[in-house]
């Protein structure tokens, strides 16, 4: 039976574990290693790793940290962080991971997006959507960590990329991140009813209600959560814990 795919998030600052509310306040949460091992044991379907630094100090994610990742697991995994040109890719991809995520420089140089597509393959490509409201709320894609507001709907961009060759999209909600409190469904559920690609859902995911009520009403490929995977719950004590057989439990309950 299908179901989506369920991916821990982990974001990284200097090579170090951390977690974000609304894309601020960075909490130090430990060694990536350390996670990544928690996750592999538990079987986790996949990875995401972004370094949130990387663009805004202008530099690529170490594919020396990647190779190291790759040293401690057999799921496969999908990395970003300042990712500009084919040779970044070619690196990163050498380094062990089987996806690059590209997001601020997609909307710079959307070239950039067929470019890679055509040489490494569009599975190999995600691009990473970051949608907050704007003045008058309604939602629109920002850029540079969300410091950059571009004027464009998540809809008419997610669209754009999918021309543009991207193999898979990550629909990340700025306002719900790490806030636990669900999913942007209704968002979701427009992007993903007028494009053909897989979509991934980020930001938001609190409890496996959480998971099960997208998906019951949202076909996305892969369900992405960082505060559930790292806290105990609402309280935010860390506890980096992979339900992943729970959560399929659930969402195998879902008739589609």
């Amino acid at each position: 039976m299908y179901r989506p795919r369920i991916i821990p998030v982990l974001l990284l600052k200097n090579k170090h574990l951390i977690k974000t509310r609304k894309f601020k306040e960075d909490r130090y949460i430990g060694d990536p290693i350390n996670a990544i091992r928690i996750f592999n044991e538990s079987f986790a379907d996949e990875l995401i790793v972004l370094d949130i630094y990387a663009t805004r100090e202008n530099r690529c994610i170490s594919s020396e940290l990647v190779r190291l990742l790759n040293d401690e697991t057999n799921m496969p995994f999908g990395v970003g962080g300042g990712i500009k040109n084919c040779h970044q890719i070619m690196e990163l991809i050498q380094a062990g991971a089987e996806k690059v995520i590209i997001g601020s420089e997609a909307y710079f140089n959307p070239k950039f997006i067929n470019e890679a597509a055509n040489r490494f393959g569009s599975s190999t490509i995600m691009v990473c959507i970051d949608v907050k409201n704007d003045f008058w709320g309604k939602p629109k894609v920002y850029v540079n960590n969300g410091k950059h507001a571009t004027g464009k709907t998540p809809l008419e961009f997610a669209k754009y990329m999918e021309q543009m060759g991207a193999g898979e999209l990550i629909i990340q909600s700025i306002e719900r991140d790490g806030e636990m409190n669900g999913y942007d469904v209704a968002l979701l559920e427009k992007i993903t009813s007028s494009i053909q690609i897989p979509v991934v859902a980020l930001g938001g995911a609190g409890t496996i209600e959480h998971f099960t009520e997208l998906y019951s009403r949202v076909q996305v490929n892969g369900l992405a959560a960082g505060s559930f995977f790292i806290y105990n719950d609402k309280n935010r004590g860390v506890l980096i814990n992979y339900p992943g057989k729970k959560i399929c439990e659930q969402l195998s309950l879902i008739t589609k």
